[in-house]
């Protein structure tokens, strides 16, 4: 096993179906018993994040490839029926339980923290969630991470109303470090350079309409995005934190359903994983 400082985290971005890069990044870190005493994820890094929280190496390439073959989950014929452009329900409710069970003696017997992060609808500040007792309410809380906003129905935590956590912390950097990890790892799933354009997100007056608080952070949500990437950058150059990121722009789409495209990421997460393995000095 390697050894990784306890104040070192990792921090893992979404971006939908994009995010089978981190799942290759993450496959490798298990093939080589790499584990972190704090991982935090947001959105799809948070649902891919919570199979390598349990020790499940492979769990989340099946769940993003293999079932996508058998079970095509993702499709406007979801959304008209009300489960929204991803089948929510079958992805949270039925996949862990029927066809690739989470561990969850695992998971909740780890000293590890993992921290899964929403974004309220009520107040449209994100909210920080650590779950080590209650298996439903744990996938409750990584379904409404991965909520897609306008694309998905709002799920709830506690009975308050939440959507993706990407709306309101897209990269959870400054979180791991208020939390006393100084130093991270992050596994980001855009290239270096890659910013959103300048565009406020146009959002019609029906949509969200009772969420005031929401509706403000999507449209500025182009912002703090490409405002955390600075940030990222500028602990990148002072060695504070080390990136994992495509080394090109990446041909996948959030909600990508071309197996091929899918399969050629997930090898570039892993190939990148080993970069990582034999280049970064873990205790940086």
């Amino acid at each position: 096993m390697r050894t990784i400082d306890k104040h070192t985290g990792l921090v893992l971005e979404g971006g939908g179906m994009r995010a089978i890069f981190t799942v290759g990044v993450l496959d490798c870190f298990m093939d080589h018993n790499l584990w972190f005493p704090y991982t935090i994820g947001v959105s799809a890094g948070a649902s891919n994040g919570i199979s390598y929280a349990s020790r499940q190496r492979g769990r989340s390439r099946y769940g993003n490839i293999d079932l996508l073959k058998r079970r095509n989950y993702i499709g406007l014929h979801y959304f008209l029926r009300g489960k929204g452009y991803i089948d929510m329900d079958f992805l949270f409710y039925e996949y862990p339980d029927k066809y690739y069970p989470l561990d969850y003696d695992t998971y909740f017997k780890s000293k590890d923290r993992f921290v899964m992060v929403t974004s309220n609808c009520l107040t449209g500040k994100a909210e920080y969630f650590e779950e080590k007792e209650d298996k439903d309410r744990l996938v409750d809380i990584c379904c409404a991470s991965c909520t897609l906003p306008v694309m998905c129905p709002i799920r709830y935590v506690d009975g308050i109303p939440m959507v993706d956590g990407g709306v309101c912390d897209a990269i959870p950097i400054r979180r791991a470090i208020s939390d006393g990890f100084e130093k991270n790892v992050v596994i980001l799933t855009r290239n270096k350079g890659y910013r959103k354009a300048n565009k406020d997100f146009y959002l019609p007056g029906f949509i969200y309409r009772k969420y005031p608080a929401i509706r403000e952070q999507l449209k500025l949500r182009y912002r703090r995005y490409n405002e955390v990437l600075d940030y990222i950058d500028q602990l990148e150059e002072e060695g504070k934190v080390y990136v994992i990121r495509p080394e090109q722009a990446i041909q996948v789409g959030r909600t990508e359903k071309n197996i091929s495209k899918l399969n050629a990421l997930y090898e570039e997460g892993y190939a990148c994983g080993k970069q990582a393995l034999a280049s970064l000095t873990w205790s940086f």
